[in-house]
């Protein structure tokens, strides 16, 4: 009896102890203000706002008749576009953004609205272990009225693919096939379908072996395309271009060909000059597909190379261009172009401009191509400015906002590497990113959400809900240039106590800027803001105002001069179960 008592009492103990520390726990979680029922080391994201504030825009305000040249800012270079009926569809780079290729359309080549990427699959898309540069360049779009089909083409680096092409009968509907790999090597290749049937391939390629005469000589391929087979026809291969518009002279980087057909002539238009400084686009003619071709004694028809460094709201590396015929008859031109800061360095990346085209003499001219290019362009015949923005692709000075509570992710949002789908998970008011045992400075597919920087002047700010579990927890923002090149702030632990970091990486090699120990994880909100050059990241506890994180930081490591490659900076919402703290070396 004396035995069940003793038992009885100590269960009784055991259970006001375990209540009582149980009651510790809660108070102290209370008083800590972490959240109940999250998931630790799981970071909640919502209400993402980015507003873009730039004086080219404010200075140039839409008037009548008028519209922004700038289309799509931001990382989108390459364009492509091509048209059916009233229907137009625009393309552009992606590298290792997944999914890749976005592709808009128009009904007016004013207002553009993104419907989706092309190569939204695995299968599709193979670039896991590639750099940031590296993956898909320069794809081509085009309409075969002689079988009602559209094709994509482009090279997917980095995946054993290379040269391949893609197709659909509807871009609307998100269904393009999986890649066929093409037989031939060189990067840019484009499609030309004949109105007689015939199709060809025109591409960049290195010289003949033994051929090549200086750094950057390249020549213009040309072969018969076998439609009905997708492939070329063997044997079929020839140079059009050896060089560029005079090989004398040493011309560098002649790539991206198009060709078009006019009044029974055919027109050759490439970009000559590589993707910089010294970028324009070159126009050629010949009676046959073929050729030989011939080029325009007024070369180049678009460049901004000749005019002065230090002109006002500069444009400046135009080139890489693609042209379309209106429905009412009308040229256009869509181009690569960048909008450098006030110490010339090119953050937002190369965006896609459209230029208005004469083409009623014997060459098609870029209205105002040669001259410094204005922010505001003329509109096509009959299209009158949409007053209701809501429902396209803003451009100009905007505000995007995201909830983040949406069961389809907005397509402005793109991964890297991978499926966002792998490590996203839609919470009933928030946006859950589970977090991949991989480091941002990784060549790996991360655990990480991208929203494009597109405008010089801007602040992003987004709502987390997180409570790091370990020293390998981390999640916060981040401004990405490349896997080596970035800025990341975020929350992480160490000796049981929560810090606030700002991490600069510099060619991979990242270092502290600066940190501050926050008495509570849980709710807080994460800011990043930008004027030209000068970079600012703050932070906000629930019930406190932003408080600056590492003063005024340069955005010099988030433009293409410092941190070489093709892309522009991006935004992104960030969380690894890979994190170290970083070690001055």
């Amino acid at each position: 009896m004396q035995q069940k008592k003793q038992i009885k009492l100590g269960l009784l103990s055991g259970l006001f102890a375990f209540t009582l520390l149980s009651s510790c726990q809660a108070m102290r979680a209370d008083e800590r203000k972490e959240p109940i029922g999250k998931v630790v080391g799981q970071p909640l994201y919502s209400n993402f706002k980015y507003t873009g504030n730039d004086a080219f825009y404010s200075e140039n305000p839409i008037v009548p008749g008028q519209f922004y040249s700038t289309i799509l800012q931001g990382c989108y270079p390459d364009p492509s576009i091509t048209r059916k009926g009233d229907d137009y569809y625009l393309v552009a780079s992606s590298f290792v953004m997944f999914p890749g290729v976005p592709i808009f359309h128009s009904k007016d080549m004013v207002n553009w609205k993104q419907i989706g990427h092309v190569l939204n699959r695995e299968s599709q898309l193979q670039v896991g272990t590639a750099g940031i540069s590296e993956g898909v360049y320069a794809p081509d779009i085009m309409y075969n009225p002689n079988n009602d089909t559209f094709y994509m083409i482009t090279t997917q680096f980095a995946s054993g693919i290379g040269n391949m092409v893609v197709k659909t009968k509807d871009p609307k509907a998100n269904n393009w096939s999986d890649p066929i790999k093409l037989q031939f090597d060189g990067i840019d290749p484009a499609l030309f379908f004949d109105d007689n049937g015939k199709a060809y391939v025109v591409h960049n390629d290195a010289p003949d072996k033994g051929k090549e005469l200086y750094t950057g000589h390249r020549v213009i391929k040309i072969w018969e395309y076998d439609v009905a087979t997708d492939q070329v026809i063997p044997g079929t291969s020839k140079i059009i271009v050896d060089g560029g518009v005079d090989l004398s002279k040493q011309p560098i980087w002649i790539e991206a060909p198009h060709i078009y057909k006019k009044d029974g002539q055919y027109y050759l238009m490439c970009a000559e000059g590589g993707t910089g400084g010294n970028h324009s686009e070159v126009i050629f003619s010949s009676s046959h597909p073929m050729g030989p071709y011939v080029p325009a004694k007024n070369n180049p028809i678009l460049s901004q190379r000749h005019l002065p460094a230090d002109r006002p709201n500069k444009v400046d590396w135009a080139g890489h261009a693609d042209l379309v015929q209106t429905v009412n008859g009308e040229w256009y031109g869509v181009f690569l172009a960048v909008r450098p800061n006030e110490k010339n360095r090119v953050n937002t990346g190369r965006e896609t401009f459209v230029l208005p085209v004469d083409w009623a003499g014997e060459w098609p001219i870029f209205k105002g191509g040669m001259e410094p290019l204005k922010a505001l362009v003329h509109t096509p015949k009959g299209i009158e400015t949409s007053k209701d923005k809501s429902s396209f692709f803003p451009n100009g000075n905007f505000t995007f906002t995201d909830s983040l509570n949406e069961k389809v992710l907005d397509e402005r949002w793109i991964a890297l590497r991978g499926p966002r789908e792998k490590f996203i998970v839609n919470e009933k008011n928030e946006l859950a990113i589970k977090p991949f045992d991989v480091h941002i400075n990784e060549k790996k597919p991360i655990s990480a959400l991208f929203y494009r920087q597109q405008h010089l002047a801007f602040a992003a700010e987004v709502e987390m809900d997180y409570t790091p579990d370990s020293e390998k927890d981390f999640a916060g923002i981040t401004c990405f240039q490349s896997e080596k090149f970035n800025y990341v702030l975020g929350v992480t632990k160490s000796n049981n106590e929560y810090y606030m970091r700002l991490e600069r990486c510099v060619n991979g090699v990242t270092k502290v800027l600066a940190q501050q120990k926050i008495n509570r994880s849980g709710k807080m909100k994460l800011r990043v803001s930008a004027s030209g050059d000068d970079y600012t990241f703050s932070y906000a506890l629930a019930g406190h105002d932003y408080q600056n994180l590492g003063g005024t930081v340069s955005g010099d490591i988030l433009s293409t001069d410092v941190a070489g490659g093709f892309t522009g900076a991006m935004i992104g919402l960030y969380a690894t179960s890979a994190y170290a703290t970083p070690v001055e070396k």
